[in-house]
């Protein structure tokens, strides 16, 4: 069997917030493997975000350790693509720009940065806009520029947090369709955030849920559904028998929280 792309091992992490320890993770261990698509559900607070800062090398665990192709994490990196649910993008620069900042570090020409960029934001649909502003697009616009520049210097795993988040509901699920074609043609090793069950389901490989806070992995759920998956894939029995199992989980855990 081949070496999993992440390799996520005892993560445990304790924040130490007025003179009291709070575990937010406790014990997580996850295999992806390439290519795979694999998201993180559970009730708030039981340590999603926590758990996708720490594989972006933006946080430190307590103990464990997190590896990308047999190289532990210590820090930010290239091999990692970071997709926020706020757009982060500098409005001073056009959307071609944005992408092409990314690639500042690549061995590239100018010219070679911006085929590269023009490339990314035509996957994404966004050819005909490569000199407007961040203020100038809508939410669902921004948002795939995000995605672009995230792609462009091709990271081995893409980690998005509740990168749809902000979203109206029916953009939300076009950007849904645009990100499964775009992992459907380019087979990218995906870790997504969401509290958005349909979301989860429609998008994965796997949905893997956590318990409420210390959070741990409760169950791990292969999402056995055709693909390629479109609109209609919602409202078949088997998307909604996924959703039904999924939605009692977490509802057991949130009462679990609120008591």
């Amino acid at each position: 069997m081949s070496e999993p792309k992440l390799s996520i091992r005892g993560l445990h992490k304790v924040f130490e917030e007025k003179k009291r320890s709070v575990v937010a993770l406790d014990g997580v261990s996850i295999d992806v493997a390439e290519n795979q698509f694999a998201t993180l559900v559970g009730t708030s607070g039981c340590g999603k975000s926590t758990l996708l800062s720490i594989v972006a090398g933006l946080e430190t665990p307590t103990s464990g350790e997190v590896v990308v192709d047999g190289h532990s994490v210590t820090g930010p990196g290239r091999d990692r693509g970071m997709v926020f649910q706020t757009y982060t993008l500098f409005p001073w620069l056009s959307v071609q720009k944005n992408v092409e900042f990314a690639l500042r570090a690549e061995p590239l020409s100018k010219t070679e940065r911006r085929g590269v960029a023009r490339e990314h934001l035509a996957l994404v649909g966004l050819e005909g806009f490569t000199d407007a502003y961040p203020s100038q697009l809508s939410g669902g616009m921004r948002q795939r520029v995000a995605i672009a520049r995230a792609l462009s210097y091709k990271p081995k795993v893409l980690l998005m947090d509740e990168p749809f988040g902000a979203l109206d509901a029916q953009t939300r699920q076009l950007m849904q369709e645009l990100l499964t074609r775009v992992w459907e043609e380019h087979r990218l090793t995906v870790l997504f955030v969401t509290h958005d069950i349909d979301e989860a389901v429609f998008l994965s490989d796997r949905v893997l849920l956590m318990t409420a806070r210390p959070g741990r992995i409760k169950q791990d759920v292969p999402i056995e559904l055709p693909r390629p998956r479109t609109f209609d894939l919602l409202s078949t029995t088997a998307f909604l028998d996924y959703k039904s199992r999924l939605l009692a989980s977490v509802r057991e855990e949130s009462l679990k929280s609120a008591a």
